[in-house]
């Protein structure tokens, strides 16, 4: 635990995050941020985590635009 005490991520899961992010900015601008195709075409929250979870470098930039957001 003790570890984990700085890690603004730590407790947060990805769906938490994405809803946060699509909240935020919305579909539109969230795909404009990061290219990703689940965000621009026909986007749903289940269909970008099923690829979100699957993609490593696509999960780092949602995670990187989630950290850049809440500070």
């Amino acid at each position: 635990m003790e570890a984990q005490k700085n890690n603004p991520l730590h407790g947060k899961t990805l769906e938490m995050i994405l809803t946060y992010l699509v909240e935020y900015y919305g579909w539109d601008e969230l795909g404009s941020r990061i290219n990703i195709n689940s965000f621009t075409s026909n986007p749903s929250v289940k269909s970008s985590l099923t690829f979100l979870r699957k993609t490593p470098w696509a999960r780092q930039k949602v995670e990187a635009l989630y950290l850049k957001t809440i500070r």
